[in-house]
């Protein structure tokens, strides 16, 4: 007897940098165990050279390749999209999605949504009028080791009550070498550690700190210190204070400093847990120390970077009629980039979208 064959979904793709081409390096995989197909069917790219260098490096000789459009507009416009993931920095994200959106088409919107709550708040509205689909790519929440850390402190309790969190996401980019043009220290492309480092630790004070998300999680107090050069952040300390739940958290990010393996902890009144990996954006690994028990070490392995958790969800949902997402609300996108903006308030970054 035939197996079924898989549902489909069918992708255009904005940008043609780092995180775009493993999103869709990951999306291209034969992976039997998927439920779904994704099939990339348009690329949007600033050059014709641009986005045949990138579909001649992912794509093999008998894959099928997407269109190459010099113009975003061909994208939103093309009939064989069904979603529109957006991997431009974050500067450009609230026009494409806007745009997108108009289109009638589904959005996947890289970190950070936008540069500000304001423009957040825009893009859900426009979703929600329209009646798409629309989710921060928040990759690494969907990672089955995240999902297992949110259970193991969350419905088993193997540390008790937790009581508070170590975050630390560095790396060392030699940001003083770098143009002042370039993305991650020109203000007017959203430049500093905040929004690209500094995202992934308040993600995980989020899933550690707080077992509801979106509109049912709480605010926490925030208080925050940031070395500004020329008006960009180049290292973050944040701390926040859950008053209610009596937990907080001590949250670290730098372009100045690769973090250590151990990148996370978590302490409470029976025990301890370790996170490690290569980096807070890629955890490989959960390391338990129970009172009164031995240490317990569970590894996660899976193929590629791990971007395919995050595209499988959004297909199961969109093929489903859902507009959002169970792990990734919207509501949650909004709770962080409220506390972002007000990192940035009392550190003293403003960008000018924030006078707009």
């Amino acid at each position: 007897m035939a197996s079924n064959p898989k549902q489909s979904i069918r992708w255009g793709i904005l940008g043609t940098g780092w995180v775009s081409t493993n999103f869709v390096k990951d999306l291209v995989l034969l992976r039997p165990s998927s439920p779904f197909e994704h099939l990339i069917t348009a690329l949007g790219t600033s050059s014709e050279a641009k986005g045949s260098e990138f579909v001649n490096s992912i794509f093999t000789s008998n894959q099928s390749r997407p269109s190459i459009y010099t113009d975003y507009k061909s994208v939103y416009a093309d009939p064989n999209v069904d979603i529109v993931y957006i991997g431009t920095p974050h500067v450009f994200h609230r026009e494409s999605c806007l745009a997108t959106i108009a289109a009638g088409k589904h959005v996947l919107c890289e970190k950070p949504m936008a540069i500000n709550e304001t423009e957040v708040n825009e893009m859900i509205a426009a979703a929600k009028e329209k009646g798409v689909f629309l989710m921060e790519a928040v990759w690494t929440r969907f990672f089955p080791l995240v999902l297992e850390l949110q259970r193991l402190l969350h419905k088993e309790k193997v540390i008790g009550d937790i009581s508070r969190m170590f975050c630390d996401f560095g790396l060392d980019i030699n940001v003083d070498s770098l143009p002042s043009t370039h993305r991650l220290k020109n203000l007017e492309l959203g430049g500093g550690a905040l929004l690209d480092l500094g995202v992934y630790p308040l993600m995980f004070s989020s899933v550690v700190l707080d077992e509801h998300v979106g509109s049912k999680a709480s605010d926490p107090e925030v208080t925050s210190s940031l070395l500004v050069v020329d008006g960009v952040d180049f290292d973050d300390v944040i701390v926040l204070k859950y008053p209610e739940t009596r937990r907080m958290a001590i949250l670290t990010a730098s372009m100045r400093g690769k973090s250590g393996q151990n990148f996370l902890r978590v302490e409470g009144t029976g025990g301890t847990i370790v996170v490690s990996g290569g980096a807070a954006s890629v955890p490989e690994r959960i390391a338990i120390s129970a009172k009164g028990k031995e240490e317990k070490v569970l590894d996660f392995e899976h193929e590629g970077m791990g971007f395919h958790f995050e595209a499988d969800a959004v297909a199961a949902d969109i093929l489903a009629g859902r507009k959002e997402n169970e792990i990734m609300p919207v509501a949650e996108s909004v709770r962080m980039i409220r506390i972002m903006d007000e990192i940035r308030k009392v550190g003293g970054v403003v960008y000018s979208q924030d006078n707009m």
